[in-house]
């Protein structure tokens, strides 16, 4: 793989900046094509479990982020109709000791300023904007990437790091549409005044019934309060918009606790966001045309690893391209590093989303109850995780 020649990544989000300064800090001269006229992210809140703060260091991004990020010290998860706690997980010095890296919350366009000051920075990075891709030719000794706009770059090798509904995606498998969980959430983040003193400023909060849930926690250090709201809608219908309605909000969280209901009353209506995720695959590379992030695989949002795990990737994909000398070498070893494991996170998405919505579920709040809060078993296998070298767990 010449070091002269350009890695194209189409798509301008977390996951596509953090490849980009991946490649570009082992030498690596990339071209970003994105399709928005300026870099932007949707949504409030994110959370960063110590397999992405891991990565978020090699990348040279963790300093930068620390002024702005929450870092909790316990995530609760409680009963949204009793109010009860059911069980917590020590997030504090213990927990920071066993994986070496931190468990953080922090608003999404800080995580993406921050990686698109180090790329803009970068003197191996070229960001071109209003780069819709229409077209992936990839032949022989290049690849050719075309756009709306007319223009026509070839590369080295072509990043499909463009989202849930990707285009490069086609070019390698066309498996159709994402899958619609018939869940859909509400989100958006309140001043930090606007919280009950009861809510805990130090916690994730978890508040979880049948067929829904309400996520909390701070951001930038303690000025706001994200707020997500899921359930699942009775009136889903494909090929329908008219589901998952602010009156089936209400309806489904009739009956929670006075903190879920106070909450609820500040949960921003304006938009919603229905839940996708896709079955996994074997293979998501054809010649010289590879893809990341929830291009690849993307899941439902129960585990929060879904930019985790895209951060995971950049760092993989980056050092397999300075570790082999050929492409299909480079990219064969991307595959055999990532694919197992996110197809596994995919599927227990799934599986964590069923067992928080859970109709009938005292023997699971039993167990819930018997954990301690440093029990880390079910969690070495995610936190613990590095790109090289063996993973906890």
């Amino acid at each position: 793989m010449s070091r002269n020649g350009e890695i194209l990544v189409i798509g301008g989000g977390i996951g596509g900046l953090a490849v980009a300064l991946g490649l570009a800090r082992r030498g690596r001269a990339v071209r970003l094509l994105e399709k928005a006229a300026e870099f932007g992210e949707i949504g409030a809140g994110i959370q960063l479990a110590p397999n992405a703060s891991r990565a978020l260091d090699d990348l040279g991004v963790l300093d930068a982020i620390r002024p702005t990020a929450v870092f909790p010290q316990r995530m609760l998860w409680m009963d949204a109709r009793s109010g009860e706690r059911l069980t917590a997980l020590d997030l504090g010095e213990a927990f920071r000791a066993r994986y070496g890296y931190p468990y953080l919350v922090m608003h999404r366009s800080d995580l993406l300023a921050a990686l698109l000051d180090a790329c803009e920075g970068h003197p191996k990075i070229v960001l071109d904007t209003e780069r819709q891709v229409v077209a992936i030719d990839d032949g022989g000794d290049a690849v050719t990437v075309r756009c709306a706009n007319g223009s026509v770059y070839d590369g080295v090798l072509a990043i499909g790091a463009d989202g849930l509904w990707s285009t490069a995606r086609k070019a390698i498998v066309d498996d159709g549409d994402p899958i619609c969980s018939q869940y859909v959430a509400y989100r958006g983040a309140i001043p930090i005044e606007e919280v009950s003193r009861h809510a805990g400023l130090d916690n994730v909060m978890l508040w979880t019934g049948p067929e829904m849930h309400l996520v909390q926690y701070p951001l930038r250090r303690g000025q706001l309060y994200n707020q997500v709201a899921v359930f699942k809608s009775a009136r889903y219908r494909a090929g329908s918009d008219d589901w998952g309605t602010p009156d089936e909000l209400d309806e489904r969280f009739k009956g929670t606790t006075e903190l879920v209901q106070a909450a609820l009353g500040k949960i921003h209506r304006n938009r919603r966001w229905p839940m996708f995720d896709r079955l996994p695959i074997a293979r998501w590379t054809r010649n010289r045309v590879t893809l990341l992030g929830d291009a690849a695989h993307p899941m439902l949002q129960y585990l929060a690893q879904g930019a985790c795990q895209a951060l995971e990737d950049a760092v993989a994909l980056a050092e397999a391209v300075d570790a082999h000398a050929e492409v299909g070498d480079a990219l064969r070893a991307y595959e055999t590093a990532r694919v197992e494991r996110t197809g596994r996170v995919q599927a227990l998405a799934r599986a964590w989303g069923d067992y928080w919505h859970l109709d009938e579920h005292a023997e699971r709040d039993a167990a819930l109850r018997a954990r301690r809060p440093d029990d880390y078993g079910d969690t070495d296998w995610f936190y613990g995780y590095r790109t090289s070298g063996t993973p906890l767990g």
